[in-house]
Formats: structure tokens, C-alpha cells, sequence
């Protein structure tokens, strides 16, 4: 055992909890990836900043994991601590029209919930995969509405473990990004602001989207959702629909027929696959239009065709 996972079972109460050298090829709706050097589940705000303390001190990149969804992991893997939101930060609580989910609370699943509670403001998120706080981060939305919409504050920590309350102006929120999404903040809570709305009518507009989901996305394989933002005015899935690449592929991975913005894994893929189809993307699609993609998936690990 080294010494790093000793320090690590002083501060998670349950040594069960830590795993070394996990392959995340598990955790990812894409199905790829190499190992994290340590993925751990915390329970608590006491487990988050003992955790962060000792990654700082130690010179430990951190990453958090969510539902893996919009997350490409390199084939190497991540060098570093991964971790994964649950317990307390699993959990949320409503008072009238405002909510208070844990940053580990999954979107879709909370969108749901609370719809079937009379509570309007984020069906758009019914349709959307991953966790609340991953959701405020890259401010998720879906159909005219996203997080900027609905958050009042957020409750973030910072890699010396002090918590710190955000306004959305302090959040910064832009189109499908936020200010925080620059900096080391780890959000634990997200409180919203929603409206009481009829039941029926909510119910409607969720299996609207759903249903919109499934029938224009390829839900049947592995794949992390959209994988360029959408350039102002436009959208990417038109621009390489356009350019011809529907059904292109590179090894394991392919531009999905059905939706030309989501590459899948049709079973055998590599993370390399998916980068160089990427990078095969954006250079044809700028050549024809000009127009240069960015990513919307983030990746981790070493990355030579998308640097920051």
C-alpha cells in the first residue's frame, strides 16, 4: 500500500470506498478509457476537503466524476485523484418552490422528480445525462432553457478545502460554459429558484423531450453526448451533416448516422479513435465553412489534438 492510500484511509471512514488504478472505461457512457491512479467515492463536505488538503499538499491533480456523460478519458488514463460525488452530495431537499440538490444529484433524475411535484422551470433537464453540479458548470440546456435560467447560488469548494457561496454573476454563466469552469471549484450544492406549474403540462412538455431525444439520437451505443459546442448562430450538427461526415469513421468510432454532432463507439473503439476522428472533423468542416469547433466534451488525460 502506498503512502498516498494510507493518508487516503485515514480520511474515508470506509476503505471500500478507495480503488486504486480503476479503469474508467466503467464510469464513462462513452466506454473508454484507462485507469484513474485513485477513485474515490466521498460521503461528506469532512471526507471532500480532508480529500482536496492532502491532493494539494501532495500535488495531486483532482478530477470529478459525475454519470461519465460528455467525458472522454485518454487511453492512458488520468494521472491523479477522481472523484465521485455521493452521500450527502446525493441527495435534495425542497422548500416551496426552491430546491437544494447535493452537486452529486443526477439532473435528469432530480428534473423528474420534482416535475412530478408541480414544480416548472427545469423539464428542459429531463433529457440532459449527468450530475446537478456538472450541470451548472458547463451550464446544461436543452430546448430554450438551461441552468442560467432556474440557479440562485451555489455552494463551491476550493482545493484548500474552504467553501465558499456563489451568486449566478459570481458563476458567471455563459452558453453552455461558466466562469468556474476555469478555475479548481468543486460544486457541492446548487439551490434553485422554480414556479409551481400544472402537472399535466409539465408531464407533456418532459415526454415531449424525451421523446425528441430518442428519436434523434443514437441512445443505442455508447457515446458521450454532443461533441462540438454549437458556433454562434449555428449548430454543429448541420455543419458536419453538410460537410458529408455523417457515418465516418476512424478505428472503433464513428460520426453517428442519426445525429452528425455524436461520434459513437461501435464496440471495439479506442479514446485515440474518437480524438482523431474529432480533429478529422473540425479540420474538414473549417475548410468548408470556416467555421472552427470547438469541443463540448471534456477530456482528460494526455491530448495532443485539443489543448487549452
Amino acid at each position: 500500500m502506498s503512502p498516498l492510500e494510507q493518508e487516503l484511509r485515514s480520511i474515508i471512514r470506509d476503505p471500500g470506498r478507495i480503488h486504486p488504478d480503476k479503469p474508467l472505461s466503467r464510469h464513462t457512457t462513452f466506454r473508454l478509457g484507462g485507469p484513474a491512479d485513485f477513485l474515490i467515492e466521498v460521503a461528506d463536505r469532512r471526507e471532500l476537503s480532508g480529500v482536496l488538503v492532502l491532493a494539494q499538499r501532495e500535488s495531486q491533480p483532482v478530477y470529478i466524476l459525475g454519470r461519465g456523460s460528455n467525458l472522454l478519458v485518454s487511453d492512458e488514463g488520468v494521472r491523479g485523484i477522481v472523484l465521485s460525488l455521493g452521500g450527502e452530495f446525493d441527495a435534495f431537499a425542497i422548500d416551496d418552490t426552491r430546491v437544494r440538490a447535493g452537486g452529486g444529484y443526477d439532473l435528469p433524475k432530480l428534473a423528474t422528480k420534482v416535475g412530478k411535484m408541480g414544480l416548472g422551470g427545469i423539464e428542459f433537464a429531463c433529457a440532459i445525462p449527468g450530475t446537478v453540479g456538472a450541470g451548472l458548470m458547463i451550464n446544461a440546456g436543452a430546448h430554450g432553457g438551461d441552468m442560467s435560467q432556474v440557479v440562485s447560488s451555489a455552494v463551491v469548494v476550493w482545493p484548500d478545502g474552504s467553501e465558499q457561496q456563489l451568486s449566478p454573476e459570481e458563476i458567471g454563466f455563459g452558453y453552455r460554459t461558466s466562469k468556474l469552469q476555469s478555475t479548481s471549484a468543486l460544486v457541492v450544492e446548487v439551490v434553485m429558484d422554480l414556479h409551481h406549474a400544472d402537472l399535466a403540462t409539465i408531464e407533456a412538455h418532459m415526454k415531449h423531450h424525451l421523446e425528441r431525444r430518442r428519436a434523434t439520437q443514437p441512445l443505442n451505443m455508447p457515446n458521450a453526448g454532443s461533441v462540438f459546442k454549437n458556433p454562434p448562430g449555428d449548430y454543429a450538427g448541420r455543419l458536419i451533416e453538410q460537410a458529408g461526415l455523417k457515418g465516418l469513421t476512424e478505428g472503433g468510432a464513428q460520426v453517428s448516422e442519426k445525429h452528425a454532432n455524436f461520434i459513437v463507439n461501435l464496440g471495439d473503439a479506442s479514446a485515440r479513435d474518437v480524438l482523431v476522428l474529432m480533429d478529422r472533423v473540425r479540420l474538414l468542416v473549417q475548410e468548408r465553412f470556416g467555421v472552427r469547433l470547438e469541443p463540448e466534451v471534456r477530456i482528460w488525460g494526455p491530448n495532443p489534438y485539443f489543448t487549452a
